[in-house]
């Protein structure tokens, strides 16, 4: 776990049926993919069915929690009343899978500093007791 990146002002994620083990798993300081268990296509984010074959038979499974910034922004602008600025939005391409990304923010970091490439690692920010949010730092 992690200090506090963003006000409690922020909104909340939606979650589904589908994205449930997802925030579950992260509420237990971990990151997951979703995989299906008929052909073992990995994706993110979850959905009902495999890309792949059309199978409903999902399961998640852990990833290392690295990866690198694959592309990002720096957002300069206040839209959300409490949040600081600037501050990075980043897709990583997640280590061990088959370039998988996720949208997430890197953290602990000038943004001006932020790179295509950089290397980084996920650290959980609890919102509260029922929300653990992954962003990424630099490693």
């Amino acid at each position: 776990m992690s200090e506090r990146y963003f006000p409690d002002l922020m909104p909340s994620p939606g979650i589904s049926r589908e994205s449930l083990p997802w925030w579950e798993a992260a509420l237990e300081g971990r990151l997951v993919v979703q995989r299906c268990t008929k052909c073992h296509a990995e994706r993110h984010p979850p959905a009902p069915c495999c890309k792949s074959c059309g199978s409903h038979e999902l399961d998640v499974r852990d990833t290392a929690g690295t990866g690198v910034v694959y592309t990002y922004t720096v957002v300069h602008q206040k839209l959300i009343p409490g949040m600081p600025e600037p501050y990075v939005v980043a897709s990583i391409e997640l280590d061990g899978t088959d370039g998988l990304r996720i949208v997430s923010n890197v953290v602990d970091i000038d943004p001006s500093k932020v790179r295509v490439g950089m290397e980084v690692e996920v650290v959980f920010e609890k919102m509260s007791d029922e929300l653990m949010v992954p962003r990424f730092r630099p490693r």
